[in-house]
């Protein structure tokens, strides 16, 4: 029988002391993640390629892979894809990740970085609702605040609802909002239609003069749009190229929350 002292880094009760890990998990587990990369099933020569590992050295792990539900293999292709364990520890990740908190834990620091005001909205059932407001180094002289619902039509938050949220949900919003000749607007089209290519809305002082706006959405697991995040100030201060420093960290920022939020990688 094996015996542990206090001091012992192997026994099980012993509190981690280290960040080494076992190598030949760290390598299987690269054909985890391309096979998640890949979102198909897929052939082994592929699959160890893009493990960057030969076939005859994937093989074993995707044997004991399939042994614990992490991986199956169709009988009838041959190839391999993730299995029922993999599944249901997605469905669980999924279902334990808050995407409003994820978002309200990194705009304090966006504020910072963009020294600007950024905010965080989500679908409120008859529009986009500002669930967090971060004030950046210079205030916005705008009221701007938790609950108030923003326009789809003329903010850079709307827009990106408009952009991606089912048609038919829109349409009705803008009933709502009072803007029903918004939709099937040429223009309005022709903008969404942008921020669906570059992943970005841009806003050069619609609402109020002086001021402008850029938002990104923010993708779920299932690739649903769960929220938007927003940077607004004065124009002078917001530099609208989709290629600024101030866009690429935005852009970043909701890519980087989309992954945590399950939804595959861009490409």
């Amino acid at each position: 029988m094996a015996h542990f002292s206090e001091d012992d880094e192997t026994s099980p009760d012993a509190p981690a002391r280290t960040s080494r890990g076992i190598q030949s998990v760290e390598v299987g587990g690269q054909l985890l993640k391309a096979l998640a990369r890949s979102g198909r099933r897929m052939a082994l020569k592929d699959l160890a390629r893009d493990a960057d590992m030969t076939p005859a050295k994937a093989h074993p792990y995707l044997v004991s892979f399939g042994k614990l539900g992490l991986i199956e293999q169709d009988p009838v292709s041959g190839h391999y894809g993730l299995g029922q364990l993999a599944v249901q520890l997605g469905l669980i990740s999924l279902q334990q990740v808050d995407p409003v908190r994820l978002a309200i834990a990194e705009l304090p620091a966006l504020a910072l970085a963009m020294g600007c005001t950024v905010s965080a909205a989500v679908w409120g059932g008859a529009g986009p609702i500002i669930v967090r407001v971060e004030e950046g180094p210079r205030a916005v002289n705008i009221t701007m605040r938790h609950g108030i619902p923003a326009s789809l039509r003329h903010t850079g938050t709307g827009k990106v609802f408009a952009a991606f949220m089912p048609p038919a949900q829109i349409q009705a919003a803008l009933v709502a909002q009072g803007e029903p000749d918004a939709w099937g607007d040429p223009t309005f089209d022709a903008e969404l239609a942008r921020i669906r290519e570059l992943g970005l809305s841009q806003v050069n002082e619609e609402l109020i003069a002086g001021i402008s706006a850029m938002a990104v959405p923010v993708f779920d697991g299932f690739g649903r749009l769960a929220l938007a995040i927003a940077v607004m100030g004065p124009s002078a201060d917001i530099d609208l190229n989709p290629d600024s420093p101030q866009a690429k960290v935005l852009k970043t920022l909701g890519q980087n929350l989309s992954l945590r939020l399950g939804a595959p990688a861009s490409a």
